[in-house]
């Protein structure tokens, strides 16, 4: 069993900054990834950015925050990281963290932005961008 607790989600003005963080327990492998994905009310979830926790520590990112948003990973912490700047009204949604107990680099990289390859996911933050 892996549990994850996201955080990090606040109000901001458009053109601000937030970090969230997704803290890693449990039974978890040498070698995973993890996979943030946003919900906005009445669309589907959608995958933000990844990372994998392999030697070559690939990071993905959805275009629409390319340039924008950074995921990274302190390992001695167990936590995922997604620092989001110039932040925008379209970037409101609850931000999830997901894990992937079986990650292959060349299958991730197809495919990291697909919730169905992630095994446990977590409770959610709220990231709200208004003036």
């Amino acid at each position: 069993q892996v549990l994850l607790v996201e955080s990090g989600g606040d109000l901001v003005q458009p053109g601000g900054s937030l970090r969230l963080s997704c803290t890693i327990s449990g039974s978890t492998r040498s070698v995973y990834a993890i996979g943030w994905f946003r919900q906005a009310p009445g669309k589907e979830r959608e995958g933000v950015s990844c990372i994998s926790t392999s030697t070559k520590g690939r990071t993905y990112y959805a275009d629409s925050v390319k340039g924008r948003f950074t995921i990274s990973r302190d390992r001695s912490e167990n936590t995922v990281y997604l620092q989001m700047n110039n932040l925008e009204p379209e970037d409101t949604a609850i931000y999830y963290c997901g894990y992937d107990a079986t990650p292959v680099d060349m299958w991730l990289e197809n495919n990291w932005y697909k919730s169905f390859i992630y095994d446990y996911w977590g409770q959610g933050t709220q990231v709200t961008v208004s003036s």
